[in-house]
């Protein structure tokens, strides 16, 4: 019976001996996400912005709405790639957990001018940027939507 009861013990021991496999999945850092997104953005790489987009994501601007990754990343991406530089964003309120995580508030972009003599301009806003976790436990990013207020000539 001793060494049944020390081989139990031995067995309980090693269960409770933590692996990677055991140890609750921990919240992601949903600002970490958004910097790579903001980061890839202002540096044009659009390569990298595909592979952050959910297969299904959707994109929301008032009356506009896109959904996929196809259209997503044609009409918005590369559509609007161009036309401004240094995206800034400005979190009011985040959330995260294992599966999904949200972070909104207001942003800032310099706007390209459309023709030479055209002035440069200033966009501001209100964003919401969703993620989730795929199927290959990557983080993607799901869902955008925008609220930007009238471009202001700089």
């Amino acid at each position: 019976m001793k060494t049944y009861f020390g081989w139990l013990l031995a067995a309980a021991s090693l269960a409770s001996c933590s692996s990677s496999e055991n140890k609750p999945a921990e919240a992601v850092n949903v600002s970490t996400l958004n910097q790579q997104f903001i980061g890839a953005w202002n540096s044009r790489n659009t390569a990298q912005l595909d592979t952050l987009l959910a297969d299904d994501i959707q994109y929301s601007q008032g009356e506009t709405h896109y959904k996929g990754k196809s259209e997503v990343s044609d009409k918005w991406v590369r559509a609007t790639l161009g036309t401004i530089t240094d995206l800034k964003t400005y979190a009011t309120t985040s959330g995260a957990d294992t599966q999904i995580a949200y972070e909104a508030g207001t942003f800032s972009t310099e706007v390209v001018p459309e023709g030479p003599n055209s002035p440069r301009g200033e966009g501001e806003g209100n964003f919401i940027l969703l993620w989730k976790k795929n199927a290959k436990n990557a983080w993607k990013l799901s869902y955008v939507q925008l609220e930007g207020l009238p471009v202001r000539v700089k």
